[in-house]
């Protein structure tokens, strides 16, 4: 909109006469009132698509716990890759590199016990694997993996966690229980339809399907493809959503020192599980 303006003409017989402007000035509340409007349309469709990247392209999470350890770490920041196991379409299939969930593949997935929650494992076991633990090495289809992404912190041999499956002695979620009582095939555990044995790669420090069972197809999100910041303290509760006071308090005035630079940016990979 522009506001009205007119000019003084002057004829020939010297009568004037008052005619409209061909080139109003544009009224200053007017332009501010249309330029908020472009503004907020434009922040409107980014903010939509950012939205729409962040729960169907990728997805930010933080690593809570150490049972990755040194892989990934606590306080690694990465970007999940969603559509890596989404099932591919006629075209799409063509287009996009979608794989089926592998052996040695790093997984974020909901917990089955709770999928509020998400854990980040490696899968050792797909549909018809045969897996068994001896003494801390996994004998995955009667060969024994080579592992060297994992990690043994405790000396000793745990007659549950150290030589699976066996009897329990702890507690473990009934999903386990179930596990145990349906899948064990002469002392190894068969890994059935639809479903993946994880595990962390701090063997000795890793809460996984030894004692929860089995990660569902379904519960599977995507794959880690990058570590876009990493803080040397769990920082999962502001990436939640929550301000904690606390963690916001450390990250400020600890930010350069405890974000490990080496970690920036690197590369998430899984990694083919080998047999010796």
């Amino acid at each position: 909109m522009a506001k009205k303006s007119s000019k003084l003409a002057v004829a020939a017989d010297g009568s004037k006469s008052v005619v409209p402007d061909p080139n109003p000035q544009p009224d200053a509340l007017q332009s501010a009132g249309e330029w908020f409007k472009r503004q907020v349309s434009e922040w409107s469709v980014t903010v939509l698509m950012l939205l729409f990247g962040t729960t169907t392209l990728v997805q930010a999470f933080v690593v809570p716990t150490g049972s990755m350890d040194t892989t990934l770490m606590i306080g690694d920041h990465l970007f999940v890759d969603k559509l890596a196991y989404a099932p591919p379409g006629a075209i799409t299939g063509k287009l996009l590199p979608y794989t089926e969930v592998k052996r040695g593949d790093i997984i974020v997935f909901r917990f089955p016990p709770d999928i509020r929650q998400n854990y980040v494992k490696r899968v050792m076991g797909v549909p018809g694997d045969h897996l068994k633990l001896v003494n801390k090495k996994v004998i995955l289809n009667g060969k024994e993996l080579t592992e060297p992404y994992t990690q043994y912190i405790r000396p000793n041999i745990d007659s549950y966690a150290d030589n699976f499956p066996g009897e329990p002695n702890m507690f473990v979620d009934p999903r386990a229980r179930q596990m145990l009582a349906e899948n064990v095939v002469n002392g190894e555990l068969v890994v059935p339809p639809g479903m993946y044995f994880a595990m962390g790669d701090n063997r000795d420090n890793s809460l996984d399907s030894r004692y929860w069972g089995f990660v569902p197809r379904e519960n599977i999100i995507g794959k880690p493809t990058i570590i876009f910041w990493s803080y040397d303290a769990p920082t999962e509760k502001l990436a939640n959503g929550n301000i904690d006071p606390e963690h916001l308090f450390d990250i400020v005035t600890n930010f350069f020192s405890k974000t490990r630079w080496k970690r920036q940016f690197a590369l998430v990979r899984g990694e083919p599980v080998g047999v010796r």
